[in-house]
C-alpha cells in the first residue's frame, strides 16, 4: 500500500474549507479519502513530471492541487494571486466552481503557495503538454466525457489521467465514458471506500468534441446550448419547466413572447445554469436588462451559448460569482429562480439560503422572486424570512413555485 510522504499529511492537515456555518455532521472536509488516494495512486508519475506538464481538474478546496505540487517539488513560495499566465506558475488548474477557486486560492495564500498554480479555462491551454491530469470524478456523465474528450485531444500522447471518486457514486459507465477517450482503463484498489479510474493510451479524435451540444426546445419556443458540466444538459429539467408554465400563465402571450405594458426594466436569472429562463425573460420583456449568475463555468459557458442561439445576447449578461454575491443592491425588479438541492453528490440546502438572501438583497422595493423548488423542502418560512410576503402561485407531488414581494 502506498503511504503519503509525511511532509505531505503535514501540508494536507493545514488545509481548511469555506464553510463558516455551525459545526455539523454533514460539514465538508478540506481532505477526503479521494484526495488521499488519488495523491498517493498519482505520486509514481508526479516524481517524475515537469510541474509544467501537471493537470488539476475540479480540485475542491486546494488539497490535489498543493499536494501536487509539493510532490512534483514545484511549490515556490510566492507574493501575489495565482497567475492566468504559463508554465512557470507550475501546476495548471481548473475548477468549474468559483466557490472551488476561492477555496483553493485561500489555503495557498495559508500556505505561502500562490505562486504554486496557475488558472486556465478547459482548453488547450489548460491541457498542451500535460504528461499527468487529476480529475475529482464528477457526478454526471457528460461532465466526464467533455473533460476526457479534451484530455485525449489536447494532452501530451503520453498523459495518464487519473479520476477519483467515492465508490458509492461510481458505476461501470465512467469507465465506458473514459474507453471513448482512451485505449487503456483500469481501476485501482478501494481504500477509504475510495477509487481511482486510470486512463493512457489516447485514441485519435474521429470527430469533432461533443460539447457543447445545441437542442431546439419547440415547447418553449426557445434552443439551449450546454456544456458538459451544465445542470440539466442541452434539455429542460422539470422544475424549470414548471416554472416557465406559471410565468407564462401569469401575463403576456401564450407562448411568453410578446412583452407585457410595463414590464421589469433588471431581470436575474439566478443560478442560472444553461440561461433558458434568462433567455425566455429576454423575449418576454424586450426593454428589460437580464443578468445570469452562476458559480458555474459550464452553466455561465452555456448560458452565454444559449442568449447567443436565441438572438438576445445583446440584452443578457452572464456573472460567475456565488449566489450573486458581485450584484449590486436593489438592482432587480424580477429574480427568477430555481435553486439547487445537490452539492456534489450531498444534499444540502445551503445554495438555496444563500440565494433566497441574495434575492432579498438585489430586488428593489416591489420587486418579485419567481421561484420554483421540490415541494417537500418547505421554503416558504425561509423566504417570506429573506425576501417577503410569499404566496403559492402553484403545486404538484414534486414541485411547488412561489412569488415574494420584497417589502
Amino acid at each position: 500500500m502506498t503511504t503519503s510522504p509525511p511532509d505531505l499529511a503535514a501540508l494536507l492537515a493545514r488545509l481548511r474549507t469555506d464553510d463558516t456555518g455551525p459545526d455539523r455532521e454533514d460539514a465538508p472536509v478540506a481532505v477526503d479519502p479521494v484526495d488521499r488516494l488519488l495523491l498517493d495512486e498519482a505520486a509514481p508519475w508526479l516524481a517524475d513530471a515537469d510541474p509544467g506538464a501537471v493537470v488539476v481538474v475540479d480540485d475542491r478546496y486546494g488539497a490535489l492541487t498543493l499536494g501536487a505540487a509539493l510532490l512534483t517539488a514545484a511549490s515556490t513560495p510566492g507574493e501575489g494571486a495565482a497567475s492566468d499566465g504559463g508554465r512557470a506558475a507550475g501546476i495548471r488548474v481548473h475548477q468549474d466552481a468559483c466557490t472551488a477557486e476561492a477555496a483553493l486560492d485561500a489555503n495557498a495564500a495559508a500556505l505561502g503557495l500562490t505562486g504554486a498554480y496557475a488558472r486556465h479555462g478547459l482548453g488547450p491551454g489548460l491541457l498542451a503538454g500535460a504528461r499527468v491530469v487529476l480529475l475529482r470524478l464528477p457526478r454526471g456523465l457528460a461532465a466526464l466525457r467533455d473533460v476526457a474528450e479534451h484530455v485525449a485531444r489536447e494532452a501530451d500522447p503520453g498523459v495518464v489521467l487519473l479520476a477519483g471518486g467515492r465508490v458509492k457514486h461510481m458505476t461501470r459507465a465512467m469507465n465506458d465514458v473514459l474507453a471513448e477517450s482512451f485505449q487503456d482503463v483500469r481501476a485501482s484498489l478501494a481504500r477509504g471506500k475510495s477509487r481511482v479510474l486510470v486512463a493512457t493510451s489516447p485514441r485519435p479524435a474521429s470527430a469533432a468534441l461533443t460539447y457543447p451540444v445545441t437542442t431546439d426546445l419547440p415547447d418553449v419556443g426557445l434552443r439551449v446550448a450546454a456544456f458538459g458540466a451544465a445542470f440539466a444538459g442541452a434539455g429542460l429539467d422539470l422544475g424549470t419547466r414548471f416554472l416557465l408554465e406559471q410565468l407564462t400563465t401569469a401575463g403576456g402571450s401564450p407562448d411568453g413572447r410578446a412583452p407585457e405594458p410595463a414590464g421589469p426594466r433588471d431581470v436575474v436569472d439566478l443560478g442560472c445554469g444553461t440561461g433558458l429562463l434568462a433567455a425566455w425573460a429576454a423575449r418576454r420583456w424586450p426593454d428589460a436588462r437580464v443578468v445570469a449568475a452562476d458559480r458555474s463555468d459550464a452553466a455561465v459557458r452555456s448560458a452565454t451559448l444559449t442568449a447567443r442561439e436565441n438572438g438576445v445576447d445583446d440584452r443578457v449578461r452572464t456573472v460567475r460569482d456565488d449566489a450573486g454575491a458581485t450584484l449590486a443592491d436593489a438592482s432587480a425588479d424580477v429574480v427568477l429562480l430555481n435553486p439547487p438541492f445537490h452539492d456534489g453528490a450531498a444534499l444540502r440546502t445551503d445554495a438555496a439560503h444563500r440565494m433566497f438572501a441574495t434575492a432579498g438583497r438585489v430586488l428593489r422595493p416591489g420587486g418579485e422572486l419567481w421561484c420554483v423548488w421540490n415541494s417537500h423542502l418547505r421554503y416558504r418560512p425561509a423566504l417570506e424570512r429573506a425576501v417577503g410576503p410569499t404566496t403559492q402561485v402553484a403545486r404538484e407531488p414534486r414541485f411547488t413555485v412561489t412569488r415574494s414581494v420584497r417589502r
